[in-house]
């Protein structure tokens, strides 16, 4: 897991019920699963915060089911809506939110049912009928520079008429749909059987159909305010029988946004380490390959290179681009930032 979301308990989730907790949106920024990097960006952990929430309340207005209470601040007298929040004079660091289970899940090598030599037998014994599903479901409108999928498969598995991949951004007729593991050391993409499995009790169809809601409602806000949005994921928890969307849903780290061409989103850095730390990114590839060949989980203790850190115009510009972003989409100010314009401007210097 590489998160750089903070996680409060409150009140811990039981096999019976939800508990109750908070996520702290930090500044740290995380990239190629390697987890906290040598910078923070200023404003990231707001924006982060403020762009969920907006998310969560449009779904929870169209009918889809959530795990989110509302956002904190110190003005404001436990979790309120976002507006209620942003009307109070500040933007929002904390999120409210419901907590489902996470069992551990025992890494058993070649002993495990599973080819990935991870035991989600033994996770779905504990977690029962109250969990978090140990998968991200991802969709695609579009295939842009960087996308995986152009490692993965061919142009013509989505009916494009490209003998290959060319240089620029693809559009998709219909989104594309996809599983990968949440939880292992290096994520995977899943066939829809192993997907299946690994989901428990939650059915797979049902994951999908959420996610296209999802992926509706954020693909047209995002054209509303002047983004295109490209590729994205949830993650659900499945209490009851009821799969509710969990984590944070349609941020720039979650997902991949672009405006006039260029990337709107956690893209921007991934791509500049591709091209001023590629012995890092080189680096961080081959220990993976290495743990899948020794099947180990721990690949990051085989990188034998650690990233350098940003230079300062490199976190001003990713520090503008998260909050000017945050602002178009919300369609109001909760940062102090150029416009949308002026910071895609000055990302595409870079």
């Amino acid at each position: 897991m590489t998160s750089v979301k903070e996680f409060r308990v409150e009140r811990p989730a039981s096999a019976d019920e939800l508990g109750r907790g908070a996520f702290v949106f930090t500044d740290d920024y995380s990239v190629f699963d390697w987890g906290k990097m040598p910078d923070e960006i200023p404003g990231k952990g707001t924006s982060l915060c403020t762009m969920g929430a907006f998310n969560f309340e449009a779904l929870e207005r169209e009918g889809v089911t959530t795990h989110y209470e509302g956002v904190t601040t110190d003005a404001t007298d436990g979790p309120v809506s976002l507006d209620v929040a942003l009307d109070a004079g500040t933007a929002p660091r904390e999120m409210a939110i419901e907590l489902a289970q996470v069992p551990e899940l025992p890494f058993e090598g070649d002993d495990a049912d599973d080819p990935s030599g991870y035991d989600y037998d033994a996770y779905h014994a504990v977690a029962g009928g109250h969990s978090l599903v140990p998968l991200e479901i991802v969709f695609r409108n579009r295939v842009p520079v960087g996308s995986s999928l152009r490692t993965r498969t061919d142009p013509a598995d989505h009916g494009l008429a490209f003998e290959e991949w060319p240089d620029e951004a693809v559009d998709l007729a219909d989104p594309v749909v996809e599983f990968s593991t949440k939880y292992e050391k290096q994520d995977r993409y899943l066939s829809r059987a192993a997907a299946d499995r690994i989901a428990g009790r939650a059915d797979v169809d049902a994951l999908e159909s959420v996610a296209r809601e999802v992926n509706r409602i954020v693909t047209e806000r995002a054209e509303e305010a002047g983004l295109v949005h490209e590729d994205g994921k949830i993650e659900c928890l499945y209490h009851d029988g009821e799969i509710r969307v969990a984590d944070a849903v349609g941020t720039f780290d979650e997902n991949r946004f672009s405006c006039e061409g260029q990337q709107v989103s956690k893209e921007v850095i991934r791509q500049y380490h591709k091209r001023t730390q590629s012995e890092w990114v080189e680096a961080v590839s081959a220990a993976k390959r290495e743990a899948d060949r020794r099947g180990v989980a721990d690949w990051k203790s085989l990188c034998d290179r650690e990233p350098e850190p940003l230079d300062e115009d490199v976190i001003t510009a990713a520090r503008d681009l998260y909050c000017a972003g945050t602002n178009a989409y919300v369609g109001r100010d909760a940062a102090d930032a150029p416009s949308l314009a002026a910071a895609v401007d000055a990302v595409r210097a870079l």
